[in-house]
């Protein structure tokens, strides 16, 4: 089943569970968006906050609203490769031809001066960048290994230390299916999706390391960033991704207002 499509499916009980990246269904839920929300999250720990937080509660009972169960928080870290020169600091990505991965990433991009391409998930970003259309993208660490980006890309800039590209991509089950289990096969599905949460954590910070080993073994050169690289980004963010999401409606604004407590 494509990837876009997998989202609607789950929402009909045509899908069981998916692994799904949450901003992908910000085109059907615009709350999703939050899932990819530039320089939000800028740690494991701190995104690990957000489900028992005021923010996770707002965003479970939207996607319950919407037929979605998350049985499984799972956070992502994701870096950027490119074909030109590197992308540390925003001046960095002015002019170039940039893929985010959501709508408030490249919300950030644009207005740091990127020639945005938008609507590509991350299993084409291969041949975009094979073919020319696309110079850098950004995406987890996870898939920048597994689409073997490092072939075609000069300059990685890695999250293994730090990063401004957090994505929720949560374990989500249709609730069609959920609810016609019984209690206890309900709460057991649970259960088990929070014991996922520890090994899903520790294995995408593996994948930050190995991401960066990849990259350097392919005769890319390697970047890292700092705290105040992160923060650089965030000023950016604040004033075009973080503000627009706000506007939206009053349960965007109230996400946002929890999630900015969390450090």
């Amino acid at each position: 089943m494509k990837t876009n499509a997998q989202f609607s499916a789950l929402r009909k009980g045509a899908l069981d569970f998916s692994f799904y990246p949450m901003p992908y269904a910000g085109g059907e839920v615009v709350e999703a968006n939050i899932g990819l929300m530039p320089a939000l999250v800028t740690s494991y720990e701190q995104g690990a906050k957000w489900k028992n937080a005021e923010v996770g509660k707002i965003l479970n009972k939207v996607m319950e609203s919407k037929g979605i169960v998350i049985v499984s928080w799972v956070w992502q870290a994701g870096g950027v490769a490119t074909r030109s020169g590197p992308i540390v600091v925003p001046d960095d990505v002015k002019g170039v031809k940039v893929r985010g991965g959501s709508r408030e990433f490249d919300a950030m991009l644009k207005a740091a001066g990127g020639s945005v391409m938008t609507s590509i998930p991350s299993n084409e970003i291969y041949q975009a960048v094979q073919t020319g259309s696309l110079e850098a993208a950004y995406t987890s660490s996870a898939s920048l290994m597994s689409f073997k980006l490092a072939e075609l890309t000069k300059n990685f800039t890695s999250a293994k230390n730090k990063s401004y590209w957090y994505m929720l991509e949560p374990l989500m089950m249709s609730k069609m299916v959920f609810d016609s289990l019984t209690p206890k096969q309900r709460d057991v599905i649970m259960a088990v999706g929070t014991d996922m949460e520890k090994f899903g954590t520790e294995q995408a910070k593996l994948d930050d390391i190995d991401a960066s080993i990849a990259f350097t073994k392919a005769g890319n050169k390697v970047f890292e960033m700092d705290m105040s690289v992160v923060d650089k980004w965030k000023a950016v963010a604040k004033g075009s991704a973080w503000k627009e999401f706000s506007e939206r409606n009053e349960t965007c604004a109230a996400m946002m207002r929890s999630a900015e407590k969390i450090s």
